[in-house]
């Protein structure tokens, strides 16, 4: 894979998360989203999905938008934890818990920092649906990894969490990803019902 066309990608990612954020019409942004997704896998040269997978491509599993899974959540403050991922091609990446917020309905989820150049906020979510056949995805799903462009926006004291745009990772298309997955911090009892599914569109 080439390096300018993996820039081009986040290029295009950070411009799909920039008009979600400014968007009014939530429904709607999130359907932009979607579509903007599909776009990406289906022709960009960047396209986590297989060459066989690509060729019978028609979309993503992306559930209908639903407003009360968004969330604007408080980071309060925790003990400090690091979490080192092997990710084989980069190296070990780490990350450091800085706090955690706590989603009604959901329950606490931890806070990550990319605690290497660039930096960046990291939510995953791995919840009770991944151990479900269709389901979410096993390792979990990321709702936030800003330092990629996936950023809903927030304050400096709070983070926008909107699990309609909850999606999966790399890894989950192509094995020879290594990404980083939902610690148990992340990982919670209830079934998610939004965001996107794993495997391919029904």
């Amino acid at each position: 894979m080439q390096t300018l066309e993996v820039v081009d990608w986040r290029r295009r990612v950070f411009a799909l998360y920039a008009e979600v954020r400014e968007a009014t019409d939530l429904a709607a942004a999130h359907d932009l989203w979607r579509r903007g997704r599909d776009d990406l896998f289906a022709d960009h040269p960047a396209s986590p999905l297989l060459d066989d997978d690509r060729a019978h491509f028609t979309g993503l599993r992306v559930l209908p938008y639903d407003p009360e899974w968004r969330f604007t959540c408080r980071v309060e403050p925790t003990e400090p934890q690091r979490l080192e991922v092997d990710t084989g091609t980069d190296g070990v990446v780490p990350f450091e818990r800085i706090g955690k917020v706590s989603v009604p309905g959901v329950g606490s989820l931890d806070v990550w920092r990319l605690a290497s150049y660039g930096g960046g906020i990291f939510v995953p979510i791995k919840d009770a649906l991944s151990r479900v056949p269709g389901g979410t995805y096993g390792g979990g799903r990321y709702l936030l990894d800003t330092v990629k462009g996936a950023d809903l926006g927030g304050s400096a004291e709070t983070l926008v969490l909107d699990f309609n745009f909850a999606y999966n990772p790399s890894c989950a298309y192509d094995p020879m990803w290594a990404c980083p997955l939902a610690p148990p911090g992340n990982t919670v009892a209830v079934e998610i019902p939004v965001g996107e599914r794993y495997g391919a569109r029904r």
